[in-house]
């Protein structure tokens, strides 16, 4: 698109942003750059790296899919007053570039977090991988290093510290994962945001109810699930608060086991209890800890 070519004029390989011009700063106005991310586990990272230096907002609303959602007139304005875009990419904001290109903000630059890191038939949950998740955060640090070179060494410190902090976290995960037996790590899911955890840790995906966003899957392939979990002794199907639990509960009826329907994945939630990345991750996995053990 012809507007998308204005915004995205050239990207650093390294790091997938945008370098078109310098960020103007005067003593006079808030000096902090404008990040604005996609969706709120992403916004988790830049947070994390930018601290006082950065001001970030979210545009996909807490508890909203980021692979359906419909952008507002606001969002349009937040971007035209922004200086970074953090997104994912792989295809999970299908939303985003008409939205760019009609805020208009020829000094946007646009990370996209996705970009070079090895992909898994297209899927585009890579954050779910504590692993992955800490290249996205070097991302964020290089992105934001090269707009506002005086904090640099801020925000590498800042990404250090919180690449110290996934790698615990996946230690911590991995542990807990050992606790269930071998032959029960098998999950059914609403939507596959969990390949890239379940792969990381030991867990099979054996099905997916929803194959492709939005869209409801006929009775034949439900039933297809219900003999999946039986071959494979599934003890639960699992989705998110964001959909509707019925089919999961149909589904789980017909194979005689039990629905967990408050995984976290691509939205943190309103709650102390999972109000960022890390407490998400670690949330998800007592969870998935408890229905499979």
């Amino acid at each position: 698109m012809k507007g998308a070519s204005l915004v995205l004029v050239s990207l650093l390989a390294s790091c997938g942003v945008s370098t078109s011009s310098t960020v103007v700063r005067q003593a006079h106005h808030d000096t902090r750059v404008s990040v604005v991310t996609t969706f709120s586990t992403l916004n988790s990272f830049a947070q994390a790296v930018g601290g006082s230096y950065v001001t970030v907002h979210n545009l996909v609303p807490i508890g909203a899919s980021p692979e359906t959602y419909q952008p507002t007139p606001q969002d349009i304005a937040t971007l035209a007053g922004a200086q970074l875009l953090v997104e994912n990419g792989t295809g999970i904001e299908v939303w985003l570039q008409h939205t760019i290109s009609t805020a208009s903000n020829p000094n946007l630059r646009v990370l996209i977090l996705s970009d070079g890191l090895k992909h898994i038939d297209h899927n585009p949950h890579l954050w779910m991988d504590p692993e992955l998740a800490s290249a996205y955060v070097g991302k964020v640090a290089r992105a934001l290093s090269l707009m506002d070179p005086p904090h640099a060494a801020d925000y590498r410190r800042n990404a250090t510290a919180y690449q110290q902090k996934l790698a615990a976290l996946q230690a911590e995960i991995a542990k807990s994962i050992a606790t269930i037996p071998p032959q029960r790590r098998t999950m059914i899911v609403f939507h596959n945001a969990w390949q890239y955890y379940n792969d990381r840790f030991g867990i099979r995906t054996v099905g997916v109810i929803e194959v492709s966003p939005g869209q409801e899957p006929n009775p034949s392939y439900i039933a297809s699930l219900v003999d999946v979990a039986r071959k494979y002794n599934v003890r639960a199907v699992f989705s998110e608060p964001e959909y509707s639990p019925k089919i999961a509960q149909a589904l789980a009826k017909s194979a005689g086991i039990r629905t967990v329907s408050d995984l976290y994945d691509d939205s943190i939630a309103n709650s102390a209890r999972v109000h960022d990345y890390i407490s998400m991750l670690r949330y998800d996995t007592g969870v998935i800890v408890k229905a499979l053990r």
